[in-house]
């Protein structure tokens, strides 16, 4: 199915021309976007009508905070909710879409005069800087570092997008000295085409793997998505991407001459100027960042031309300058997403020292690899440490999660498929090609995609637990062995060494068992803390 393309510009002119308009906001959800568009309307005079698939008891924490908000108008607010009804769209003079709607096929969103979204309204109206970051992998963390080195900079910085802020809380705000740091899905990214609205100063593409395929149905129409991110960028705009080898020429159904992996075909597209990332060092005529092991440390380094280097590298005569050392959060992959950070805080003409000492502090965000729980059994002397990995929804990330330690864990993963391959995961767990990263423990949460793990996991002999039907069956089992006689020897724990790290780390969907990601972190977060 060819992709929707939307008019270009926005339907409003001004903001003043919202006044009187009647606007209907189609998903209203849990996580602050519709939420935001409601106050946004009711703010600038329009009349709003919400309209939601999900009852009012499933929205009853949004509805509450709205109802309890006493600066908006609730006479020019109305709900229908359960249901959508078509002359809601039919009248209405704006649709805001929620992006997790597809436009294709959808007759009430065909029934629309326009269509907009907090994000196409937010870029057609805001004068700042845009520092955009799309992927597969690591864009929360990547566009978290880049805002808490730009405030640490002293920059007034603004942070939104995918990330659960929407950019309307601070579209008036902004200005052309605010840099705003943008995490965009590939659905976001997908409801601006045509539009000519995103032009970001700075783009960056994290890693690509096979994710929402039950979605777009192949990767080249996922990717497709993501290259819309640097679409309308000029020479004077930025575009970073991967360097390092991936599994493109499997993934793609057309592979482009000369290329080796997604990051080349991005670099071959855009016309902004190209800047690469690796874990390797980088050959001599190509600049971007870097890592290197120093005294068994990761350091991370940019290879930049003069115009991009601090004067106090440029009279030492070097080309490259240390923008990354020790790191507080753990993880391979987080090394990536903080270099990719300091790159582009490097664009924003910040000094490699301060980039560098503000990055170490950085202790990452919630639901990334977020240590929340220390536990001691009341039985023997195992000690145990809690991380919330909740936001890796692909097998991959749950792979990285596990191998960001530097012993292996405990890992709690499973959840609901979304067409994706569990096979990186099942050879995690069955020890194939690295057994230093095999997790002393293997504990299964229910549904189809952990269905189809163990299906792999059982023709390669592989060890788990469960699946347990809900968080409270897992942890209580997950307790009962912890304060086992024989505890210390099953998961290998010697007295008086470092909490073993117990990750949960699904790398799987959650939906029918929870809200979304973030209600399942949350979930297991009080769970955690009631059982232990």
């Amino acid at each position: 199915m060819e992709p929707y393309v939307y008019p270009e510009g926005c339907v409003f002119k001004s903001l003043s021309d919202i006044a009187g308009k009647k606007i209907t906001v189609m998903g209203l959800g849990l996580n602050g976007g519709g939420e935001a568009c409601v106050k946004f309307f009711l703010k600038h005079g329009a009349t709003v009508t919400v309209t939601d698939m999900k009852s009012a008891e499933q929205l009853m924490p949004t509805l509450k905070r709205l109802a309890e908000d006493s600066a908006i108008d609730k006479t020019r607010l109305s709900y229908v909710l359960g249901q959508h009804r078509i002359e809601d769209f039919e009248n209405a003079d704006c649709v805001i879409k929620n992006p997790g709607v597809k436009i294709q096929g959808n007759k009430y969103l065909a029934a629309a005069k326009a269509i907009e979204t907090d994000l196409s309204i937010f870029l057609h109206f805001t004068k700042a800087p845009i520092i955009a970051v799309t992927g597969s992998k690591g864009k929360s963390s990547t566009v978290s570092a880049i805002h808490y080195g730009l405030l640490g900079a002293g920059f007034q910085s603004y942070l939104g997008g995918n990330i659960t802020v929407s950019p309307l809380t601070f579209l008036e705000k902004t200005n052309g000295m605010t840099p705003v740091v943008l995490e965009l899905s590939s659905w976001q990214l997908a409801d601006l085409r045509g539009r000519k609205v995103l032009k970001p100063k700075i783009a960056i593409i994290t890693k690509i793997v096979p994710d929402h395929q039950n979605w777009y149905g192949d990767m080249d129409s996922y990717v497709a998505d993501k290259k819309l991110i640097y679409e309308n960028q000029t020479k004077d705009d930025y575009t970073i991407v991967d360097f390092d080898p991936d599994d493109y020429l499997n993934e793609t159904a057309s592979p482009k001459l000369g290329c080796r992996c997604w990051g080349d075909v991005f670099a071959s597209e855009t016309n902004g100027t190209v800047l690469r990332y690796s874990k390797k060092m980088l050959p001599k005529n190509v600049f971007g960042v870097f890592q290197q092991q120093e005294n068994n440390e990761t350091i991370g380094y940019a290879q930049l031309p003069d115009s991009l280097l601090s004067n106090a590298t440029l009279e030492r005569k070097e080309t490259k300058e240390k923008v990354m050392g020790k790191l507080k959060v753990p993880g391979e992959h987080m090394k990536t997403n903080v270099l990719n950070a300091a790159l582009a805080l490097t664009l924003m003409r910040i000094a490699p020292e301060l980039i560098t000492n503000t990055l170490s502090a950085w202790t990452g965000i919630p639901h990334r690899l977020e240590q929340f729980f220390f536990a001691n059994s009341a039985s023997n002397k195992m000690k145990v440490v809690f991380y919330n990995d909740t936001c890796a929804t692909v097998p991959e990330a749950a792979v990285a999660a596990a191998k960001a330690f530097e012993r292996s864990i405990i890992l709690i993963c499973g959840g609901t498929d979304k067409d994706l391959d569990f096979k990186p995961l099942a050879d995690l767990l069955c020890g194939k090609r690295d057994r230093s990263y095999l997790p002393k423990k293997v504990y299964l949460l229910a549904g189809t995609g952990t269905d189809k793990l163990i299906s792999i996991l059982n023709e390669n002999h592989g060890r788990y637990s469960g699946p347990y039907a809900n968080l409270t069956e897992l942890l209580e089992s997950l307790k009962e062995d912890l304060e086992s006689p024989q505890a210390e020897r099953v998961f290998g724990y010697t007295p008086g060494e470092d909490p073993l790290p117990v990750v949960f780390s699904p790398g799987a969907t959650s939906f029918g068992m929870f809200a979304n990601e973030f209600d399942r972190g949350d979930q297991f977060k009080k769970e955690v803390r009631k059982i232990f």
